[in-house]
């Protein structure tokens, strides 16, 4: 028999069987809390499980469930009722949280820094949440929600859910929620509302593990965590020759989702969406963990939840097509394109590319490389707008303090400028606002991902085309301590909404490009502080 072990949980005494579970399984599979995600266990690098032992926070996926025996642990779900609601409204109302998936682990980390009696200086909330990873928000917005928090019985700001939701879908463009239930972590996830009972089956280096919980398909999967390859990124195309204007070359880039590819069904079903709150940058659009989770429950004759683990979704997810690329003054030139095997067809990518810059002449390379995706945020447009606006720019005689500007496929139009001292300033005009806070949200994390996609993010592929930085923390996004100072400038106006924050994405690419000198090779700040 195995040992039990004792704790208190939330408050409570409880006992369970000591079977080497992680005290992420044990809270999720055991006692059916739902609040600590699960973004990349066994790595413990996202933070989206975090809770507190002892009143300190602790990430739960790699922390054994037998290291709490004797101890206090507490989720979102014990925090005392007003602090929760106090801080979750403060999240709401500064925009600091988009899809949700991350949120509940942040909070656990901020709230035992913020609700202390005194300031607390951005700094050291940044510290604090270097042990987190959002991909969303752009961090500043969830600064904000943290000092507004330490303000009790502020007056909030009344908005209209519907309006909200709007604006969020016409940015997305995906169904997305943003408010207290969502923060507190109720965004309906796939594999938070799957049956009790159901089946989990976890896949990993193309094998399935079914078990009954999460625990049990971890045992049978024997699933090891991913690492950092320390390999040095890889260009896989070639820039045309040629006396050009500009040329650049980008490498494979991970676009990042924190809520890894699940769903479930019942037999004869359909299964869950993927997506749940939020597009996932369009990584997800196409993914086939739906279809694998309808099979398995049509197999085993129950409900099955079908999850991948994250190193599944690195070397399975699709990327960002790498690009080679020349231009001529004239905005004439050559953009070749990855095309690996096994990847949906590229046709909207180059159609992309011929709306942005209809005098760039796309060729599509057969490559050996990972999954790319024409879905990801922008492909293709972005990059052919990035190339026409700094040639522009330079023709104008334009500085990054100038500002560079885009329109982008939807319509919306942004500029964006940086500052001698790297503040980003935002100019946005995308119809009727809707919703100033979640359009400047928006913005925010589009400059966020713009930034890293420019300065700092790849993943290493080896000569074989397998993808071999497999942790979060291998991608390259940009941390909150790294996160330059965004200020948005939104203008309104009276037309349909449209479509604002892929203008921005592009622009501040563009900008930040200029800003680091025009080296030709993307990510042009890796490695370097």
């Amino acid at each position: 028999m195995p040992d039990r072990l004792a704790f208190r949980l939330n408050g409570e005494a409880v006992e369970i069987d000591d079977d080497t579970s992680s005290l992420l399984d044990v809270l999720r599979d055991i006692f059916s809390l739902r609040s600590a995600k699960d973004g990349c266990s066994p790595q413990g690098q996202c933070g989206c499980c975090t809770v507190w032992v002892d009143g300190r926070p602790r990430v739960a996926c790699v922390t054994p469930a037998r290291r709490v025996a004797g101890r206090a642990v507490t989720t979102l779900e014990g925090v005392a009722p007003d602090i929760r609601t106090r801080f979750a409204e403060a999240f709401v109302d500064a925009g600091a949280s988009q899809c949700g998936f991350c949120t509940p682990g942040i909070l656990m980390r901020v709230i035992p820094l913020a609700d202390r009696r005194g300031e607390v200086p951005d700094e050291a909330v940044r510290s604090a949440l270097a042990a987190h990873l959002c991909r969303c928000t752009g961090w500043q917005t969830i600064l904000e929600a943290v000092g507004a928090a330490r303000t009790t019985g502020a007056t909030r700001n009344e908005r209209d859910p519907l309006l909200t939701a709007w604006r969020a879908q016409v940015e997305g463009p995906a169904f997305q929620s943003s408010g207290v239930r969502e923060v507190l972590g109720d965004a309906g996830f796939a594999v938070d509302t799957a049956p009790d009972g159901a089946l989990v089956a976890l896949s990993d280096r193309g094998r399935v593990s079914v078990g009954k919980g999460l625990a049990a398909a971890r045992r049978g999967l024997e699933q090891a965590p991913g690492r950092r390859s320390g390999r040095p990124l890889s260009y896989p195309l070639e820039v045309p020759e040629g006396d050009w204007a500009l040329t650049l070359q980008t490498t494979w880039v991970e676009p990042a989702y924190l809520e890894i590819d699940a769903s479930w069904c019942r037999p004869g079903g359909t299964p869950a969406s993927p997506l749940a709150n939020g597009g996932a940058f369009g990584g997800k659009r196409r993914s086939p963990v739906g279809a694998e989770a309808r099979a398995l429950a049509d197999e085993r004759g129950q409900a099955v939840v079908e999850l991948w683990t994250r190193e599944e979704v690195v070397r399975r997810g699709p990327k960002r097509p790498p690009v080679a690329a020349a231009v001529a003054a004239d905005g004439t030139g050559v953009l070749r394109v990855a095309r690996t095997g096994g990847s949906p067809d590229l046709t909207p990518f180059v159609a992309a590319v011929g709306a942005a810059a209809p005098g760039l002449r796309v060729e599509e390379v057969p490559t050996v490389g990972p999954p790319v995706s024409p879905d990801l945020r922008s492909a293709g447009f972005a990059e052919a707008a990035v190339l026409l606006a700094v040639l522009g720019a330079r023709a104008q005689g334009a500085g990054p303090a100038d500002g560079v500007a885009v329109t982008g496929s939807a319509g919306g139009r942004a500029r964006v400028a940086i500052g001698p001292k790297g503040a980003v300033v935002v100019e946005v005009w995308a119809g009727e606002v809707l919703d100033e806070t979640v359009l400047r949200s928006y913005c925010i994390g589009a400059v966020h991902q713009a930034l890293g996609w420019v300065r700092s993010e790849g993943v290493a592929v080896d000569e074989g085309g397998v993808v071999q930085d497999l942790t979060v923390r291998s991608f390259g996004i940009l941390s909150a301590r790294d996160m330059p100072p965004v200020e948005v400038r939104i203008h309104p106006s009276d037309l349909a909404p449209v479509n604002g924050s892929d203008a921005v994405f592009a622009a501040t690419a563009a900008v930040a490009w200029l800003a680091d000198g025009l080296l030709p090779r993307w990510p042009t700040r890796r490695g370097v502080r």
